[in-house]
Formats: structure tokens, sequence, C-alpha cells
């Protein structure tokens, strides 16, 4: 064997070994990084606002009591909007 054929078979195993083994190094990288939030579990709920039926954050949503239960909204405008249609159906 040429010793260009040589070199090239190396350059081949080598990019192969490097798409193998390149994926783990960069977790392992990002853990170092940042402990604890490789295992960090998500705590926030998506709601859809009953209005528009926007899905928001359940914590960052706007919450109102109404008839034993909570709803949320997107915003103030949209709960104004849902207390105007409630009034509404109830003098009717």
């Amino acid at each position: 064997m040429s010793p260009l054929r040589l070199f090239i078979i190396g350059c081949l195993i080598y990019i192969v070994y490097r798409l193998l083994t390149g994926g783990r190094r960069k977790k392992i990288r990002a853990a170092r990084q940042a402990p604890g939030a490789a295992g960090k579990v998500v705590q926030d709920v998506l709601v859809e606002d009953p209005v528009c039926h926007t899905l928001i954050p359940q914590q960052q949503a706007v919450k109102l009591h109404h008839d034993r239960k909570m709803v949320y909204f997107c915003s103030n405008k949209c709960c104004e909007t849902f207390l105007k249609q409630k009034g509404k159906g109830a003098e009717e």
C-alpha cells in the first residue's frame, strides 16, 4: 500500500471516530457547565384560555375563581371578556 492510501484511510478512521464520540463529549461538557440542569424537571403546565384558546404557562396566567373552579387567562382583556359573557348568560 502506498503512503497516500494509508494517510487517507487514517484520516477516514479519525473522522469516523470523531463522529461517534463527538456527541458524547458535548453532553458531558454541557453537564459540567450547568450543574443540575441536565436532570431538571419542568414544573410548569400549559393551560388553555377559554376565550381565545391560547396555551399559556400556568404560572404566568391571569387567574380567576369562577363557580368553585380556577380559570386561567392569557391577559386581563380575556378575563374581562369572559366575565362579560358569563354576566350576559346569567341575565337571560
